[in-house]
């Protein structure tokens, strides 16, 4: 059950519009089961996301059912103009 980096990271909010960025298959499956809800699209991405880590699907694909759910959910940070200019890629932490 390895987690392969994605070829390009997501980032998404999480809490008070705080931006935080997922690296890899279980970072955005850990997000998947701690997000507060229960919609198809949460659902698919978090299966998505097991299938990858079990090696049948690749990273990639995982990778795009996440963003769908991401950006159904209006999270997914699509315009890192947004992004505080000292981010770099550091999570938050409140």
């Amino acid at each position: 059950m390895l987690s392969k980096p994605f070829e390009t990271p997501i980032r998404v909010w999480v809490g008070l519009g705080f931006p935080r960025q997922l690296n890899t298959v279980v970072d955005a499956y850990q997000f998947a089961c701690e997000w507060c809800g229960n919609s198809p699209e949460q659902k698919a991405a978090i299966r998505a996301c097991k299938v990858a880590l079990s090696g049948d699907i690749d990273a990639e694909t995982a990778r795009g059912v996440f963003v769908a759910f991401a950006r159904r959910k209006d999270i997914l940070i699509e315009d890192e103009a947004v992004l505080p200019p000292d981010w770099k890629g550091r999570p938050y932490h409140v």
